[in-house]
């Protein structure tokens, strides 16, 4: 999976309850720190009906300047993002602040819940202090900035400039393994600049969480989830110890790979960690770039499922038609490179055609025209883009777009399939009231694309053209699931760490002097991987992935990880599916589209233990269906590790010291010397 997808950007992205884009309003607002007064007699139930119409009024002007500042990177998109920004900010403390005087009074408990939404609504809580609002917004869309600019220059005058999705390209295709180090190192270079920044919205955050009544953001954070923060900290330590051992497992086959590839110098660290650059990920949280290296058994022997062979040639096709068009002899530089983007466009659209269809077949309306138009599918020549793939809501009202820069491999025509998954919760829940609309809790919204992506069988993907027929053999089953473990599996316990980062960030467990050293100590006790070199706190390798500096809270990506399962198995039950779980699509079962759709409509409008109930028939999230999916490949995993000591010692990672040769690894994985709290 590719928790890059996500919401929107920019903290207030998540602002008010999660939806993909942040908002704002047409006519100038009150000032932050003097609450507008609310009419005289005015009830908790018509606060709470003013509310959503000034929200949804104010709404679309907000995610056209977050859109703006997205897609066209300069210092004056974003100024007007930062204003916009600031203006909804300061209209929701009023809002906040309005909301008091009704504590303890009669109201319908739609209203109450509503007022609850709104006390938690925001990722980015701010000051009242109209001067410090103002500083928060600007140093949040500065840092998105430093983001969706970043480049790592070399060569002769650092002349060879080079974005992150060229260096992604390197760790994706190269197995060399100083050009992947290179271009890790480089891509981490971006975040340096943040770490001043970065400090201080911190405080200022903070400031605004407790103005809010909570000890600190990360608490304000936990508390979005229908229970305590404590209860949400508990939960997701229950789920990922169901997960861990198979992650574990996955582990240990792929330091062995790696040795093998690289050598036993060179294929892990000290401490039996995986060396950060080596799986085929900036952040290691997808290890599916690495197929050519972890496939169990060749395609000879069980059958192709190079999707990315499928979409370079679709990718060629395009190329060759609009070479017709006006390439070819003769076109000058910029002619060509015209065809290039027009090849790109066209073929982006045809992947995002064939995600479409999925939905589609299971009775969901085809996407509005306006989608088509106003989508960002690809990369555009003459300007800085955020290319994190993200999914917006412009208008609660029909205007859904997407944000990406796709190119034809596996990793982005699946992102698409999420994405969508994201548009489609959009518009089931445009019929709620607009305080209502966002997923049940925000680990929903991002697994309903995944469920999507689950239904994606060999026997799918040949159906549509992207695979041979699939065989049926032992062999080719152990390849679809470490191709699919390699995307879910592998993310889990990044989708942990990186919250308890920031819960510790938050709470001043973690000070700003050691950052850099905590950030590597969670991604060992969790992930079991490190850096090769010293990163010391001259680094802010945390402000290299992008929901750092935007202020996307992470939590969501790990839950949606167990979630999705759930409801796939859920669906597969609708479908009238019989037999193992991981042969299952609903591809086209009008029934299990009509349940999912059933779920999406409800939005946020009642607790998610109800919502997920009426899906799946339980009240808990649990983490047992993703076992009885992959039961076939943990058992070969432990087949192949038999004799191999497994785990990882955490503490042999040393963030701001070199590491040492290559040790014997742990017989298990231990914590850091001082973990973040959570």
């Amino acid at each position: 999976m590719k928790p890059v997808r996500a919401l929107l950007a920019l903290g207030v992205a998540a602002a008010v309850f999660g939806l993909a884009g942040c908002k704002k309003e047409p006519a100038p607002a009150p000032s932050a720190n003097a609450p507008a007064a609310a009419p005289a007699g005015e009830t908790a139930d018509q606060f709470i009906a003013r509310v959503n119409d000034e929200y949804k009024k104010m709404y679309p002007e907000m995610t056209a300047a977050q859109w703006l500042s997205s897609t066209y990177i300069n210092d004056d998109s974003q100024l007007l993002s930062a204003k916009a920004n600031e203006r909804y900010l300061g209209q929701l403390n009023n809002w906040i602040e309005q909301s008091k005087k009704f504590e303890g009074q009669p109201m319908s408990p739609a209203t109450a819940r509503a007022i609850q939404l709104l006390k938690i609504g925001t990722a980015m809580p701010a000051p009242k202090d109209p001067a410090k609002l103002a500083e928060l917004t600007q140093i949040a869309t500065r840092m998105e900035g430093m983001y969706g600019s970043g480049s790592f220059c070399s060569g002769p005058g650092d002349t060879d400039c080079r974005q992150l999705g060229e260096l992604e390209d390197v760790l994706r295709n190269s197995r060399d393994y100083n050009a992947q180090l290179d271009a890790w190192k480089g891509w981490h270079t971006i975040s340096k600049p943040m770490r001043k920044d970065y400090t201080r919205f911190v405080e200022l955050v903070n400031e605004g969480s407790r103005n809010l009544g909570y000890a600190d953001t990360g608490e304000l954070w936990r508390s979005g989830y229908d229970m305590s923060p404590a209860e949400l900290s508990a939960e997701t330590d229950r789920l990922w110890g169901q997960v861990k051992p198979l992650y574990e497992q996955l582990h240990c086959y792929t330091r062995s790979r790696l040795e093998t590839k690289y050598g036993n110098d060179k294929g892990q660290v000290a401490g039996g960690l995986l060396p950060a650059h080596l799986l085929g990920n900036m952040w290691q949280q997808d290890w599916g770039n690495l197929w050519d290296v972890l496939a169990p058994y060749s395609e000879q022997q069980a059958g192709s499922l190079d999707i990315n062979a499928a979409l370079a040639r679709q990718y060629q096709q395009a190329l060759d038609a609009q070479q017709a068009k006006g390439g070819g002899e003769g076109a000058s530089a910029a002619q060509q490179a015209q065809v290039e983007v027009d090849a790109s466009l066209a073929n982006a659209k045809r992947m995002t055609e064939r995600a479409q269809d999925f939905y589609v077949s299971l009775g969901m309306p085809k996407l509005p025209d306006s989608y088509w138009a106003k989508t960002q599918f690809v990369k555009p020549r003459d300007r800085d883009v955020v290319c994190h793939a993200s999914a917006w809501d412009m208008n609660m009202s029909g205007d859904v777009r997407t944000k990406m820069c796709i190119k034809p491999n596996e990793e982005d025509f699946t992102t698409i399939y999420h994405e969508l998954g994201h548009v489609y919760y959009y518009l089931a829940y445009n019929k709620q009231p607009p305080l209502f609309q966002t997923g049940a809790h925000d680990g929903f919204h991002e697994a309903i694309g995944d469920t999507i992506v689950l239904a994606m069988t060999p026997k799918y993907l040949s159906s549509i053209g992207m695979v041979a027929n699939p065989q049926q053999s032992q062999e080719a089953l152990i390849n679809a699931q470490m191709r699919m473990a390699l995307a879910k599996v592998s993310f889990l316990p990044f989708g942990l760490m990186i919250d308890r980062w920031r819960w510790g960030v938050f709470d001043g467990s973690i000070k700003p002097d050691q950052y850099n050293k905590a950030w590597w100590e969670l991604k060992a006790k969790y992930q079991g991987v490190a850096p090769v070199e010293a990163r010391g706190e001259e680094f802010f390798d945390a402000g290299a992935k992008y929901h750092v500096p935007g202020n996307t809270p992470y939590t969501r990506y790990f839950l949606s990880h167990v979630l999705q399962f759930q409801f796939y198995k859920a669906l597969c039950d609708a479908a009238g599916y019989k037999g193992p779980l991981y042969e299952c699509s609903f591809y086209g079962n009008k029934a299990a589209g009509a349940k999912f759709e059933a779920m999406l409509s409800k939005g946020a409008s009642q607790p998610w233990q109800q919502t997920m109930k009426e899906l799946t028939g339980g009240e808990k999230m649990d983490a047992s269906a993703v076992l009885e999916y992959f039961a076939p490949l943990q058992t070969w995993l432990k087949q192949q590790n038999e004799g191999k000591s497994c785990g990882w010692q955490a503490s042999a990672a040393g963030a701001a010291a070199p590491v040492s040769p290559a040790a014997k690894p742990a017989a298990k994985s231990e914590a850091p010397a001082k973990p973040a709290k959570g």
